[in-house]
């Protein structure tokens, strides 16, 4: 009986080692990239490292998922906000984690004027992946337009807390601040 119980703490250590998974160095390329955000010296390195970053969330899915991706994109940008929604909606039923199809599906609704479904869009994508600055700034512009200033404001914020060099992100955030505070406190 010792024997055995012997063998298995022998073995333990080992598949626990096999069993723990590898890190994802992609993944740990995006939180390099995230974290390094947070000190961008100006807005256009900051604008260059926020283009690397969402083009890495878009190219997230298998192969399959970013050509739907990119109907998807091309059919938003072709004023052909139904079809887009279809060809997120079918990358989402292939990639259900997949953050950045969220946010793309929110920005086609917004543009139909379905508001309610595209910021349930906006936190299913920020809760997959909370540092979406760019869900955020979605978020942030569909409250404004609402004359939710004060959810705008709330969400530029944390906008630049991620990405504090954001283009024009202090500029945004004073208008917000006058429109939610009366102020640019």
């Amino acid at each position: 009986m010792r024997r055995i119980a012997l063998a298995l703490c022998l073995l333990l250590p080992g598949l626990a080692a096999a069993q723990t998974p590898k890190p994802d160095p992609k993944q740990a390329e995006l939180d390099k990239m995230l974290d390094a955000l947070k000190f961008a010296p100006n807005e256009p390195a900051a604008a260059a490292l926020e283009q690397r970053i969402e083009k890495r969330w878009f190219q997230a899915g298998g192969s399959v998922a970013a050509l739907l991706m990119s109907r998807g994109t091309r059919d938003l940008n072709n004023n052909a906000d139904e079809e887009a929604v279809g060809d997120f909606d079918a990358a989402l039923t292939l990639e259900p984690g997949l953050a950045e199809a969220y946010h793309r599906r929110a920005l086609a609704r917004a543009a139909m004027g379905d508001y309610g479904g595209a910021v349930v869009d906006l936190q299913a994508a920020l809760q997959r992946e909370p540092r979406d600055f760019a869900a955020l700034q979605s978020l942030s512009r569909i409250a404004e337009q609402h004359d939710d200033f004060n959810g705008a404001l709330a969400a530029w914020q944390k906008v630049l807390e991620l990405s504090p060099k954001t283009p024009d992100g202090a500029e945004r955030l004073k208008t917000l601040q006058r429109k939610a505070l009366g102020s640019e406190t």
